[in-house]
């Protein structure tokens, strides 16, 4: 190896390094952003369904324990996405039925490409639901394109 090729590789490990982390740090983003979207849907629907979200209700529904509900429950509130007071019910900010809505509606659209595509409801049901946080608005738009057909 030359003098030239030991100064080049440094640079060329840092620059991917760099590509590497800007990657897992939208990944840690996004995984965030999905348990948000997990969350807010899952209070509306026991809200439309119980009249009431109760920690312990989100605790079954999610088979976790009631403390990783209380710490998701406090990232939400600091999001601004759910209110709560201790022991009572959590209910949904303006910000947080929206973000159910668009989780709702993307899961939808992502299950209706899926059953296009003559995936079985089963798999279609399970697939966009890992599917749904993944995709962006460029393929959400070939998503809706390809449905209109």
């Amino acid at each position: 190896m030359t003098d030239g090729e030991d100064k080049g590789r440094p640079r060329q490990d840092e620059a991917i390094g760099s590509r590497h982390a800007a990657r897992f740090a939208r990944v840690r983003e996004a995984h965030q952003s999905e348990l948000a979207e997990d969350y807010v849907e899952m209070i509306d629907d026991l809200i439309a369904s119980r009249g009431e979200a109760r920690a312990a209700d989100l605790a079954d529904c999610f088979g976790v324990s009631p403390g990783t509900v209380a710490r998701t429950v406090q990232r939400l509130i600091r999001d601004g996405l759910v209110n709560s007071e201790p022991y009572r019910s959590i209910f949904l900010t303006e910000r947080g039925r929206e973000v159910a809505l668009a989780a709702r509606q993307r899961h939808r659209l992502v299950e209706d490409f899926l059953l296009s595509l003559g995936v079985s409801p089963e798999a279609a049901e399970l697939d966009a639901e890992g599917i749904e946080h993944h995709v962006g608005p460029e393929t959400l738009e070939a998503f809706r394109h390809h449905l209109r057909r």
